[in-house]
């Protein structure tokens, strides 16, 4: 049963449909992300470690379905919107670009150079508006408003001001707990996850992560008493298992314990209150800030992952400002677009859409 504050139902779809026999709004919403290019080429996009490291390591689809498996979870807990949560999950991450957070900084930076900016959730937003193209009667996906909401204010609040071009998505309202949620699963899954990664790239090692993450150094005592002689690699995993399910039951229950300090009694109660609601305890959450700054620190700016993080930038650049000079190399759908859009709007489109593999292939093609 869904909690009184939960989405019950959707506001409805920018073009209308007729109700599915046996699917839920937020249920076909799911299935078309899932079924959408953009989702499919997660597989092939960088999360932190690309393959020269291993090919077990987590892409962008992988992390997408850990963060998926985790927002059920609580979602459940909490009286969600289970399917809400599970769509607003899966499209969490389609607006990014190749190479990681080193490709969106390098096309961000080259699209303020033409005064314009890269902001992932806003091209995700794109994405299911008008690049997906699968249906005969209208452009893009024709996600429920709750999933388009989400995309834009699952993890920052947009200033109606600045975006008036986002005013149907309620600006000046918070998002529902549905959306609010999945910022924090996200933070949580990749927290440990990129603590699995870089332990098993041997770019972080045992000594390192109990000396600098505290939460760590206390469990992996008790898991050392209880399995004296477990291969480490088998200690480090029940270390990881104990951390995220101390982190979630946090969540959960502190979000709890925040809605009902706060008395919400209805959807619109969360909608118009003054902050954000779901989130982790002060302990908590200072254990989490304690492991992403060791994880930056450690991991994310080391030397050793330097090299392809400047390649990936290199290639963005170079191909960005490759085809700003010469537009009649992009492929005839983009340079028909350019006639409406900014040309530095379409190159950042097409770039943006590209996996890894494939953006290799065109700095070979076009750059040599």
């Amino acid at each position: 049963m869904l909690a009184p504050f939960a989405v019950e139902h959707s506001r409805g779809r920018r073009y209308p449909e007729p109700t599915h026999p046996y699917r839920n709004d937020f249920q076909r919403d799911r299935d078309r992300i899932i079924h959408s290019r953009a989702f499919r080429r997660l597989e092939a996009k960088t999360q932190v470690f690309t393959r020269r490291y291993s090919d077990h390591f987590r892409n962008r689809l992988t992390h997408t379905l850990e963060v998926a498996q985790i927002s059920r979870t609580i979602a459940a807990q909490l009286g969600l919107n289970v399917d809400l949560v599970e769509a607003l999950a899966l499209v969490h991450d389609i607006g990014h670009p190749p190479f990681g957070h080193a490709g969106e900084r390098a096309l961000d930076n080259a699209m303020r150079q033409h005064g314009l900016f890269f902001d992932h959730n806003l091209h995700a937003l794109r994405i299911v508006e008008d690049f997906e193209l699968r249906y005969a009667a209208f452009r893009g996906l024709n996600l429920t408003f709750e999933v388009r909401e989400g995309i834009i204010k699952h993890s920052r609040d947009y200033a109606p001001a600045q975006f008036p071009e986002l005013t149907e998505y309620l600006l000046d309202q918070r998002p529902p707990l549905e959306a609010q949620l999945i910022d924090w699963t996200d933070e949580l899954a990749y927290s440990t996850a990129d603590l699995d990664d870089g332990y098993e790239a041997h770019l972080v090692t045992l000594e390192q992560i109990n000396e600098g993450v505290p939460v760590f150094a206390r469990f992996f005592g008790e898991v050392r008493k209880l399995y004296p002689g477990a291969a480490p690699k088998l200690q480090f995993n029940e270390v990881l298992r104990r951390i995220l399910d101390r982190w979630v039951g946090d969540l959960i229950r502190n979000t709890q314990a925040q809605v009902e300090a706060a008395g919400l009694a209805a959807l619109d109660d969360v909608q118009t209150y003054s902050r954000r609601l779901a989130g982790l305890s002060a302990d908590a959450e200072s254990e989490r800030r304690q492991t992403k700054q060791f994880l930056y620190q450690n991991l994310y700016n080391c030397p050793s992952l330097e090299p392809e993080k400047e390649d990936g930038e290199r290639i963005i650049s170079d191909l960005f400002e490759l085809w700003m000079k010469h537009p009649e190399r992009l492929p005839t759908g983009y340079q028909e677009k350019a006639d409406a859009e900014p040309l530095a709007r379409v190159i950042c489109d097409y770039i943006a859409g590209m996996t890894d593999p494939y953006i290799y292939e065109q700095y070979e093609k076009h750059c040599g």
